[in-house]
């Protein structure tokens, strides 16, 4: 997410929104109001009478309870993809593929595993052979989720959805941007006849952000920008509250010299303009080797030409959401060409649906002294920079405070994986981009400045939790060796054990220390 809006809000500045807010899931105003501390903190304790039930609830009944809720999605799809589209301003198939879909599919894939996944396990003992131990995954409680506008629908359902199956309610506070998208999402959880309190809803700005961090919950999961989550660690550390920040990007793609040329140029044109640019894993910035560079973007400048910008059916892409974000990115583009970059295609305002925006824009003869390969930019421009070889490449990409995702395109496997084992990011994608956040199995997250923690699979399941670990005595002996009071020789006994577990040669140090007298 970019450096736009204030702290606690996990979006950015812009015009306020017109409709939404709510008390709780199943309680909405037909304002966007700032929502007081003492309301939030109702949300927080109406959450947390809802956990009690849900908690107790084994969890393949909690995976039963959310596949009814998805069932619900579907049902409600064309009013949700109608609404996303419409605060937003990207297009419908963008909200039904990467939103929808993407939700769905989490959805799936935690109801099929999580109750494996929260099985309690036992572990070994080691010296320790009378013991028996395990460890089990429990609820923390209640989950303040602060999610952004960029993708109101899956940034918002992703950690509500994986709260509830570890067994947390929830209190989401959506972008002040896309307020009636996260009130829809509460609306699929109050409507269900049983745990109609499980995910409440609070709406507004910092504010309200604030306020969800500091109210007592157990878990703060946010989405947005370095800036903010910083914020957010400040606040949670006075209650110690644990937080989980998916933070900005400043996404590289590197191109080999030996890379499919038109298939990494496909793949940088979608990485870079899906969602108009405002994706935190957008292709950002792309290091090209110099014996392939001139076919590389020869073919990128003739794609992005195709793509097709506008509302409504018939386009690839939308507009830039509002302009707060605008006003960075038309900066981050002057700044690059006032330092020598050309404009290779784009670069024009267009007015997308009566919101300003931007058209495509591919800039060459960039380099690292210009914002836009710098700054996480969150729009549609793709800076393309030629390198001398993969491992200049490598050194660029990662001369970066962020670490979300990258992107290597190669033939060569040994190279690639020099590439991938050198880059300092929480994901990389090989011959592809952006894919790893819809593999509901792979955990994402990112590496530096661009977050602490990880959603989806195991590890994003189990940030939800509390690790209680249990070690239970099997004999029921009636004096261990270490209680008091000490055996007299336990010192030198303890000594000879560890040397014949322990030393290289256990005879012969035994011997030597004269410990075998």
């Amino acid at each position: 997410m970019t450096e736009t809006g204030a702290a606690m809000t996990g979006t950015g500045t812009g015009s306020t929104t017109e409709t939404g807010a709510g008390a709780g899931a199943g309680s909405t105003t037909e304002t966007g109001a700032t929502m007081t501390r003492t309301e939030v903190a109702q949300a927080v304790a109406t959450a947390r009478v809802a956990a009690t039930a849900w908690s107790r609830l084994s969890p393949a009944d909690r995976a039963g309870h959310m596949l009814r809720v998805r069932r619900k999605l579907i049902d409600r799809m064309d009013d949700v993809v109608a609404t996303i589209v419409s605060e937003t301003g990207k297009v419908a198939t963008e909200a039904v593929v990467n939103e929808v879909l993407v939700t769905c599919e989490l959805i799936g894939w935690y109801a099929r595993h999580a109750p494996r996944l929260l099985r309690s396990e036992r572990v070994g003992t080691g010296l320790l052979a009378h013991k028996s131990a395990e460890k089990r995954y429990e609820p923390l409680g209640v989950v303040g989720v602060i999610s952004p506008w960029n993708y109101p629908l899956v940034l918002a359902m992703g950690p509500v959805a994986t709260a509830l199956f570890a067994g947390n309610a929830v209190v989401l506070k959506p972008s002040e941007i896309t307020p009636r998208v996260g009130l829809l999402v509460g609306e699929l959880f109050s409507s269900m006849d049983e745990h109609p309190g499980i995910v409440q809803v609070v709406t507004g700005g910092s504010e309200t952000g604030d306020a969800l961090v500091r109210s007592g919950a157990d878990k703060i999961a946010f989405t947005g920008s370095v800036r903010t989550g910083k914020a957010v660690m400040r606040a949670a550390a006075d209650t110690l509250t644990p937080v989980l920040l998916e933070l900005g990007g400043k996404d590289p793609l590197i191109v080999c010299g030996d890379a499919d040329i038109d298939r990494a140029a496909r793949a940088a044109v979608w990485g870079a303009f899906t969602n108009c640019g405002q994706t935190c894993m957008a292709t950002e910035r792309v290091y090209v080797v110099e014996k392939v560079y001139q076919a590389f973007v020869d073919r990128v400048v003739e794609l992005t030409a195709r793509v097709r910008q506008g509302a409504g059916s018939g386009y690839d892409i939308g507009a830039v959401t509002h302009r707060g974000q605008l006003s960075i990115i038309d900066r981050h583009l002057a700044d690059a060409v006032e330092r020598g970059a050309v404009v290779a295609s784009g670069g024009k305002p267009v007015d997308v649906g009566g919101r300003p925006s931007l058209e495509p824009t591919v800039l060459l003869e960039v380099d690292h002294s210009m914002a836009v390969m710098r700054d996480e930019t969150f729009g549609p421009i793709l800076p393309i920079m030629k390198v001398r070889d993969e491992q200049e490449a490598l050194e660029l990409a990662n001369d970066s405070p962020y670490g979300l995702n990258a992107s290597v395109f190669g033939r060569d496997r040994a190279t690639v994986e020099r590439l991938v084992s050198g880059l300092r990011s929480g994901n990389v994608c090989v011959n592809d981009v952006m894919v790893s956040y819809a593999i509901p199995a792979l955990p994402f997250g990112g590496a530096k400045e661009s977050g602490m923690g990880r959603s989806h699979g195991a590890e994003g399941l189990r940030e939800f939790t509390q690790i209680k670990s249990i070690a239970r005595d099997r004999f029921g002996l009636h004096h261990e060796p270490q209680w008091l009071p000490l055996p007299p020789k336990l010192g030198s006994v303890i000594k000879i054990a560890m040397r014949l577990r322990y030393a290289d040669r256990p005879w012969h140090r035994l011997h030597s220390q004269g410990d075998h007298k």
